[in-house]
């Protein structure tokens, strides 16, 4: 094989949601942005993934649904035939990369086919155990430097591309804010609540439910549809008009997030993204030029009027200059033939 020759790539993407996800999802929508990445680049695609989904690449799917659209299909027997499926087909690719978490790291042993792991975060410190068993055998890469493990070794850091073209300056964004991600207590939804109403400004809730309890008293009592709206989770055609309509995005997290799909792309809207500087949000966000870095709800309420003073079309062209889906893609791509080449 050649050094430019087209690979053969198996994509391995979770099955919770379709790919792409109609709302969230966002392991689903990296699968479905590098699956289509790698097609438009040259190479020979397969994508894993619902029966449902849509993608340029052949499709090969054994569950009808993602289980968290259909409640009649058991996520584990679905998962276990999804997984085999792949591996079951391993001597027809020359990659398998895995982007469904540490299940199919187990099934790696069983293959001549080398597994490229995009590690997504760590839900528990008791899954490590698991990365640690097969990190000499198979080739992590890290979404972000912040998530790398340190009883870990890694190929490369990839930040996630998004599709830019999607996402552009809006020509009349509003005076409120936005608050857009999973409704839980580690995504500072209350946090963006007191923000809004300290700067006499409305907010805008956007996201699934993940918390009901947290949602239930946290987050209902304060929306009146006046100074607090939840408009439900977004459909992704949607997602550029609430997120370049808004003054500011509010991201003030209270765990390290690995990454922040809705970030990059409230940026690449030409939004400023006001967070907590943990996790990997110094690395996304340009500190006073694409938005601010913040420590606490104080300094939140001050960005949030520093930020009308941000340039948009700037924030907007540092976004796309650093995470297109084609960055991305040719990142990976080293790390395939790296990979191969060592074999």
């Amino acid at each position: 094989m050649s050094a430019t020759s087209p690979l053969r790539v198996a994509v391995l993407a979770p099955i919770a949601w379709r790919t792409p996800p109609r709302h969230y999802g966002p392991w689903e929508l990296f699968a479905s942005l590098l699956a289509d990445g790698l097609v438009a680049a040259g190479h020979e695609v397969t994508l894993f993934a619902t029966a449902d989904s849509l993608t340029s690449a052949e499709l090969h799917g054994t569950s009808r649904h993602g289980w968290s659209d259909d409640p009649s299909i058991d996520p584990k027997v679905a998962e276990c035939l999804h997984i085999a499926a792949v591996f079951e087909r391993a001597a027809d690719f020359d990659v398998i990369h895995n982007g469904f978490d540490f299940l199919p790291l187990t099934y790696s042993g069983l293959v001549a086919t080398p597994v490229v792991t995009t590690i997504h975060g760590f839900s528990s410190p008791v899954i490590v155990p698991v990365y640690e068993r097969y990190d000499a055998t198979t080739t992590y890469v890290a979404i972000s430097d912040a998530d790398r493990h340190p009883a870990l070794h890694y190929a490369a850091t990839i930040h996630h591309g998004i599709d830019v073209e999607g996402f552009r300056v809006h020509p009349d964004p509003g005076d409120h804010l936005v608050f857009f991600g999973r409704i839980h207590p580690h995504k500072g939804t209350h946090h963006a609540i007191e923000v809004a109403r300290r700067t006499g400004r409305r907010l805008d809730i956007a996201g699934i439910i993940q918390d009901a309890d947290y949602f239930r008293d946290a987050v209902a009592p304060h929306i009146d549809e006046t100074h607090v709206r939840y408009l439900g989770p977004v459909e992704a055609g949607d997602r550029a008009e609430v997120l370049g309509a808004a003054h500011a995005l509010l991201h003030l997290i209270e765990f390290d997030e690995p990454f922040g799909y809705s970030v990059v792309e409230a940026m690449a809207c030409g939004t400023p993204v006001i967070a907590n500087a943990r996790g990997s949000m110094p690395e996304l966000i340009h500190d006073a030029v694409t938005g601010f870095l913040v420590t606490g709800a104080d300094d939140a309420v001050r960005a949030v009027g520093a930020a009308g003073g941000l340039d948009r079309p700037t924030i907007h062209a540092t976004t796309s200059g650093r995470f297109g889906i084609a960055t991305m893609v040719d990142r990976y791509v080293d790390v395939y033939r790296g990979v191969l080449a060592r074999r």
